[in-house]
């Protein structure tokens, strides 16, 4: 269908690709990967005809036709609603509409025989191709990336880029090209619709191009993966996963064959510089002279796997509840977002906050940072101290700053070698550090602006997208940091590969309430499946939210439990509240009898109070009464600690 022989391609004196080749035939799915600058976006606009390559060529058969779906499409904005821009991708069938409508117009002035034949052959045509269908079709595909009924009269202006984005998408897809290409499909969708959007590409009846750095995504929809390295296409027959094992496999065969011949090359050439000046050993040095400039060399093994190994600290550490969040409500005119709704986050918590677009995540994680009014009340616990990740930090590092210079400006006390350090955990070696901000790419900012986050120092972090226009190595550097953290985070990420990897708690919306699966990405996959069973069988026995069934013979199935009063639940709350109050005081109290017992145990460290026998009796007196009444805090704050679960279990219970 589609071939690439010997293509070469540059941009000024750097070469993208060198003699590359890739055949690509009708059904193929090919996930197309590579670090960020490798050229991937660059190949599907080679492909497209934007671009022309330098040697070789690119041939395809006369029936393919092509899709293309990248990021510039985001600039498209028109007054027309979503649902006719969506519908533009039936050219041949608006166009049979419009001369159908034409002619009945007519027939209503001039009834005449010539126009009856004339609309039967366009009526004929127009349901061949299925024109009676293409607005449930396009409705259909519409509703699956996001939209609701409500949505699809809406004009396309009035969205995001995102949502644009999705209903470019949905115009290609309903287009149904022989050759569809995908740049970075999964960027704005949520999880619902990254799982439409899979379903959808299995069964898709073309062949498909797809770059994406979401590992599962290609998982769950490729049977290829290309990679572009070394300015060529290499192919491995398999979704991802079967990638990574073959490249490891073909990397150990590399490496052999790399040292074997680099050993080779030094024995010819200690042999030529041996016997050099001997005339009678002349013919041999010649061989081998020439056998070395004839040589086909091995390509020494790129190591990909970057390891980040750098402990991100900090001053304070919390104490064992972070924030506390109490009957919280939050709405926008008449959306509403949350009700009635409680949480709590406590010391260790790595939580992931995931769902479908619009229900609400991002306002939540600015009511967790305080930059929301809300209804309701929000407490931090002592000695947090947070910071806010999100995309317009990008937006905010400064263009003209090295990156050395912008970490400088991030507060911290570190020296400059400690932040060439850190910079080079993501990947920024040598002199990189000195680079403009203004001429990185998406990913390096993005790099970037993480790191200042991490070395903020603070305790507590919240995280929105962190992984967008992140290559797959630089998402596997932001894991292992995160996984190397020893504090706090809530993270929003549609990432799956990412969210399995450092979260410890799964949090989404649901009924304008705030749910907590207390387990991994993986665990809650499974109970969702589970759930998803559960409550199809109920419907199917008629069991689902009681319909049909009297009233009595649901309190016998499920009896509810008793009810508690208003006044006892606003009780229950002041009884919270006041015990979570003396639990924060009872932290604070600790926190200062610790400075104050690592000030008595420096004293005692110190030589010049052994020589004075008074003053060493007074130094461990000082330090057994703090010690004492540390051990009693701790006791108290044990008990407090105690109150405030026992308190919190009786309002979700009531």
């Amino acid at each position: 269908m589609l071939s690439i022989n010997n293509l070469a391609f540059y941009f000024g004196s750097r070469a993208l690709y060198e003699n590359a080749n890739l055949h690509i035939k009708p059904k193929d799915k090919i996930g197309l990967i590579g670090a960020n600058g490798t050229g991937k976006s660059t190949l599907l606009r080679l492909l497209t005809g934007e671009y022309q390559p330098d040697e070789g060529t690119i041939s395809k058969s006369g029936d393919c036709s092509i899709g293309f779906l990248n990021q510039d499409l985001l600039s498209y904005q028109t007054e027309d609603s979503i649902l006719l821009v969506a519908m533009q991708a039936f050219e041949r069938e608006n166009h049979l509409q419009r001369q159908i409508d034409q002619v009945l117009h007519e027939m209503e002035a001039n009834y005449r025989d010539e126009l009856v034949d004339k609309l039967t052959r366009l009526q004929e045509e127009f349901d061949a191709l299925g024109g009676y269908t293409i607005q449930s079709r396009a409705e259909e595909i519409l509703e699956g990336l996001g939209f609701t009924t409500h949505d699809l009269s809406q004009p396309l202006r009035s969205y995001s880029g995102g949502w644009r984005m999705r209903v470019m998408l949905a115009k290609l897809l309903l287009q149904r090209p022989a050759l569809l290409l995908l740049d970075e499909p999964t960027n704005h969708l949520d999880l619902p619709s990254i799982e439409w959007v899979e379903n959808y590409i299995n069964t898709y009846e073309g062949a498909i191009i797809v770059v994406s750095h979401d590992r599962q995504f290609l998982d769950n929809t490729v049977t290829t993966i290309v990679e572009v390295s070394g300015q060529k296409l290499n192919a491995y027959s398999g979704n991802y996963s079967f990638y990574v094992e073959e490249k490891a496999q073909r990397t150990e065969i590399q490496k052999g064959a790399y040292e074997n011949q680099q050993a080779k090359i030094r024995q010819t050439e200690r042999f030529i510089e041996r016997f050099r000046a001997k005339a009678t050993k002349a013919r041999q040095v010649q061989s081998r002279v020439k056998s070395l400039e004839r040589l086909d060399l091995v390509d020494d093994v790129v190591d990909d796997n970057a390891r980040v190994n750098f402990k991100f600290t900090f001053g304070q550490h919390p104490g064992r509840h972070i924030l506390h969040l109490e009957d919280v409500s939050k709405a926008y005119g008449e959306k509403k977002i949350l009700q009635h709704s409680h949480a709590t986050i406590e010391r260790g918590d790595k939580i992931a906050l995931i769902g479908a677009n619009g229900k609400g995540k991002s306002t939540l994680l600015r009511i967790i940072a305080g930059t929301e009014n809300i209804q309701g009340e929000r407490r931090v616990g002592h000695n947090v101290r947070s910071t806010f990740f999100a995309q317009h930090q990008l937006e905010a590092l400064h263009l003209d700053n090295s990156m050395l210079d912008e970490l400088k400006q991030a507060g911290s006390a570190k020296t400059e070698m400690e932040l060439r350090g850190i910079l080079g955990c993501f990947l920024f070696s040598n002199e990189e550090v000195f680079k403009k901000i203004k001429v990185l790419s998406g990913g390096e900012k993005s790099r970037v602006a993480l790191a200042k986050t991490l070395l903020s120092e603070a305790n507590f972090l919240l995280l929105d997208e962190p992984t967008n226009h992140l290559d797959m190595l630089s998402v596997n550097i932001l894991i292992q940091a995160l996984q190397q953290y020893e504090g706090s985070y809530v993270v929003i990420s549609h990432d799956r590969y990412f969210v399995s990897h450092v979260a410890n708690k799964i949090w989404y919306i649901e009924d304008y309430q705030l749910k907590q699966y207390p387990g991994t990405f993986d665990e809650y996959e499974v109970w969702k499946a589970e759930r998803a069973l559960e409550n199809k069988a109920n419907r199917a026995n008629g069991k689902d939210s009681g319909l049909g069934k009297p009233k009595e013979k649901l309190e016998k199935v499920a009896p509810k439990k008793p009810s508690v009063g208003e006044e006892e639940k606003k009780e229950r709350q002041k009884s919270l509240k006041k015990a979570n109050q003396q639990l924060e005081e009872t932290e604070a109290r600790i926190g200062e009898l610790e400075t104050r017992q690592k000030g008595a145990e420096t004293q005692l460290a110190d030589p010049r109070v052994y020589n004075d026998p008074a003053a060493l009796k007074q130094a461990e007196t000082h330090y057994k009464q703090i010690s004492s009444q540390l051990a009693t805090l701790q006791a108290e704050w044990e008990k407090s600690a105690q109150a405030v679960d026992e308190w919190e279990k009786k309002l979700n219970d009531q």
